[in-house]
């Protein structure tokens, strides 16, 4: 009886041990899980980035040249137009003009309206 007893109580100190055990080989394994899974998605993608940083080689000139004659009348546009909201988008006509009208004071007030959420 003192045996089965002793066996007993061996193995309730000796169970919570085996399984703190059981916890920490389970997140060691998620983390390792974890890496293969992030390795495999890098592997994946690196033709993809590679792609992409040729391009972006390519067009990088292009981009320069673009901003550096293009910039100054970007901003004197800025500077004309304060609000974009206060436009409607563009049109274009059907002898190729292109127009841009400006909303009434009314309309842009109801835009105000239509974007407040209502509570219920």
């Amino acid at each position: 009886m003192r045996k089965i007893a002793l066996i007993t109580c061996a193995a309730i100190l000796v169970a919570p041990l085996h399984a703190q055990e059981a916890e920490d080989d389970g997140f060691s394994l998620m983390e390792e899980g974890a890496k293969l899974f992030m390795r495999g998605i890098m592997r994946e993608m690196e033709p993809a980035l590679d792609d992409l940083k040729k391009f972006s080689e390519e067009i990088e000139p292009g981009l320069r040249q673009f901003v550096e004659q293009m910039g100054p009348a970007l901003g004197e546009l800025m500077e004309k137009i304060d609000d974009f909201t206060a436009y409607h988008p563009p049109e274009i006509l059907p002898n190729g003009d292109i127009i841009i009208r400006r909303k009434t004071p009314l309309e842009r007030e109801m835009e105000k309206q239509d974007g407040e959420e209502i509570e219920l």
